[in-house]
């Protein structure tokens, strides 16, 4: 099963494809998108770009990361952004016809952390032990990554 992990995020979304058969999985690709601009500017980008991956590699479901307002510091105008960027990247899936799924983060940092609360440094940590990765990626397509992780422990 090939799963693209998708991190949205108005100025860079991050994405994640793996491949999993059972619980071994394969690195295929990661990034970022960067965007640029006015909001419409970078939604259409966001759209787009993601259109190109899904087209690209025929990914059979698409995980994203849900929408969440932090209590701490709660910023509406973030949020709405956040759910621009979410719409662009739904939009992309269904139009390819491409089934999706949602994860809160605390649950995929649970999946593949252990703790829910895990810092980005740990998740980034475990993605590339889980992928026997050399390397980490980015930090918004180690997050993508660990959504994809997320599903294939869920759904295998």
């Amino acid at each position: 099963m090939k799963i693209l992990g998708v991190d949205p995020g108005s100025r860079i979304t991050g994405f994640g494809l793996i491949e999993a058969n059972k619980l071994k999985f394969t690195y295929l690709s990661s990034g970022c998108i960067r965007t640029k601009g006015e909001l419409t500017d970078r939604i259409t980008t966001i759209f787009l770009e993601i259109d190109q991956v899904v087209k690209k590699y025929q990914p059979d479901v698409v995980v994203i990361e849900r929408a969440f307002m932090r209590p701490d510091r709660p910023n509406p105008d973030a949020a709405i952004k956040l759910g621009h960027a979410r719409g662009a990247i739904i939009s992309a899936a269904g139009m390819n016809g491409i089934a999706m799924v949602e994860y809160s983060p605390n649950q995929i940092k649970k999946a593949v952390v252990g703790k829910g609360h895990a810092a980005k440094d740990q998740v980034s940590y475990m993605v590339c032990e889980a992928l026997k990765l050399n390397k980490a990626p980015q930090e918004d397509a180690a997050d993508a990554l660990a959504g994809a992780i997320c599903h294939a422990y869920h759904c295998l």
